[in-house]
């Protein structure tokens, strides 16, 4: 009989303990605590996942960097205007660039003939006529000292084409780092101050009108928790 009284016995505080707890949720749902708490807790939740929505959309609208745009046109010319979205500059760069760059194979090409040319007539002086035949037909009529001037001439121009063809290059470059900053500069008509010709019609003068716009700052949002 006694394992029977052990069973009747724990079935009873059992049912004690299960009254005692759901007398003790009622008194916290009379009071209001536990819904307060759980309605606090969703809003905390709605506020929450939108800020991070509007965090995750501002994380994903790239920002303009300009010093992309350097390296890009410091690698290859136009590069860094096509990250800025000047593509109608793209032409002009390879035009500049084009112009030293033909230059200096011109130039090259004619020093390598006169210098070839110098060389021969100076060992035909010296004797040694073989390599005269090979002369540019060009150059044939020319003598040792129009030739060397000549030489020398083209080797100056080829050097200086090179020295330009720096500069375009680096020219360049400076363009897509200064539009690159300049990319998100406010250009708009809602500016803080504008300068406007003005007129008056009682006295028939022209002048200068000056407009200050005071703006106030840019309240960001708050999120509360």
């Amino acid at each position: 009989m006694k394992p029977y009284r052990l069973l009747i016995l724990f079935l009873v505080c059992v049912g004690y303990m299960a009254t005692a707890m759901a007398q003790d949720e009622k008194k916290s749902l009379a009071t209001g605590s536990l819904f307060g708490q759980s309605k606090k807790d969703s809003v905390i939740t709605v506020k929450d996942t939108s800020a991070n929505k509007v965090a995750a959309k501002k994380d994903t609208v790239p920002k303009h960097n300009p010093r992309i745009a350097t390296r890009r046109s410091a690698l290859i010319p136009g590069w860094g205007q096509a990250y800025n979205k000047e593509y109608w500059k793209i032409p002009l760069v390879y035009g500049i660039l084009a112009i030293p760059a033909g230059l200096y194979f011109y130039n090259n090409s004619y020093y390598q003939k006169t210098k070839f040319a110098y060389e021969a007539r100076f060992k035909e002086a010296t004797g040694d006529s073989s390599q005269v035949p090979f002369i540019d037909a060009q150059l044939k009529n020319l003598s040792i000292t129009s030739l060397q001037s000549y030489r020398n001439s083209f080797r100056r121009d080829r050097d200086y084409s090179i020295l330009w063809f720096l500069i375009a290059w680096g020219l360049q470059v400076a363009d897509a780092t200064v539009f690159g900053h300049l990319k998100d500069f406010d250009v708009s008509s809602d500016l803080s101050m504008e300068i406007n010709p003005t007129f008056n019609p009682q006295t028939r003068t022209p002048g200068l009108g000056l407009t200050l716009n005071l703006k106030s700052p840019s309240k960001k949002p708050v999120i509360t928790r």
